[in-house]
């Protein structure tokens, strides 16, 4: 396994983690049998970073992933997730008021079976909390053991600089991909002026960079995609268009798709750590892979060339979730 550092703390990490969410939610139907297969065999592989959040589920996912870790917690590093007002299994609104930060970790310490979290996420930005207020805390947190780093989700550069002013902030996690590139102007180099981090989830694109991605309709109304801007109607068609070219790049290097996808994004600098998502083990396997390509100067014009902003049709979420993202 190679590994990488988050931050100018110096948290080294497994140069892919694990996103955990899809084991309990989001994507078709729940499998515990096999979500534990493939915990298993990441923990095997040498994956150390496992993404979950209390969201996830609601709460099962935290749940699963302490039943699955159990002695190995240790070999292991936890990111988890607070931020959203979650009431009758239900999300009403994003809560980062510190004393619903601190229920949410106690609760996330006792679902997990452990007595720390290694990096411990703002989920969405909360407008009405002070980011200071919410950096304050979680600073409170690491000088009680119970939290080691300070993340943020999807905030944008006010937030950002708000945040690390109050406590160092060590990694944000952020859709990033060949077909989403909304960081690279403003939120990329500030990370990189500061020592943050950057975890980029949804590195697939949802499916669609795998060559697997369906029209919206066909997916259940439970399942994410079902509401995705980008896999409606004639948005579905040119993106499918756009993305045939990581095909393409795939058949030159004897690889698959999702292992070119990743490439890509481990090219863009060592500072960079994407966890895509999978809840089967023999996916698990192939994303792995995308750690022994090297991408040639070629594959990467024509990568970005067929991936470009213009070539992307929609949203990347539908307007209800947009208006959660800070910026």
């Amino acid at each position: 396994m190679d590994y990488r550092i988050l931050g100018s703390a110096g948290f080294r990490v497994s140069a892919l983690g694990l996103g955990c969410m899809g084991m309990s939610q989001s994507y078709g139907v729940a499998d515990e049998r096999e979500a534990l297969k493939t915990l298993d065999r990441a923990i095997e592989r040498g994956v150390t970073l496992f993404d979950t959040a209390e969201v996830y589920g609601p709460f099962t996912n935290e749940t699963l992933l302490g039943q699955a870790l159990g002695a190995r917690r240790n070999h292991v590093q936890l990111a988890t997730k607070f931020g959203f007002r979650i009431e009758n299994g239900k999300v009403n609104g994003v809560d980062s008021r510190p004393s619903h930060i601190r229920e949410v970790v106690e609760a996330s310490l006792s679902r997990l079976k452990t007595d720390r979290i290694e990096l411990l996420y703002q989920h969405r930005v909360d407008p009405s909390v002070p980011m200071s207020d919410v950096a304050g805390t979680v600073a409170r947190l690491v000088e009680e053991g119970k939290v080691r780093y300070f993340g943020l989700s999807e905030a944008g550069v006010d937030a950002i600089w708000e945040a690390h002013a109050e406590h160092p902030v060590t990694a944000l996690q952020s859709e990033y991909s060949l077909w989403e590139r909304n960081i690279e102007a403003d939120i990329l180099p500030l990370l990189r002026e500061q020592g943050i981090g950057f975890v980029p989830f949804s590195p697939l694109g949802r499916g669609f960079l795998t060559g697997t991605a369906r029209p919206a309709e066909t997916y259940p109304a439970s399942d994410f995609r079902h509401t995705d801007p980008r896999f409606m109607g004639s948005n579905f068609e040119a993106n499918q268009r756009a993305a045939v070219c990581v095909g393409i790049v795939a058949e030159r290097h004897n690889a698959t798709a999702a292992q070119i996808a990743l490439a890509w994004l481990l090219s863009r600098g060592p500072d960079i750590v994407p966890i895509p998502g999978t809840k089967r083990a023999h996916y698990l396997d192939e994303n792995l892979g995308a750690l022994d390509i090297r991408l040639t100067d070629e594959d990467t014009k024509q990568l970005d060339k067929a991936l470009s902003a213009e070539h992307i049709v929609g949203e990347r979420y539908n307007a209800n979730n947009m208006a959660l993202v800070n910026r």
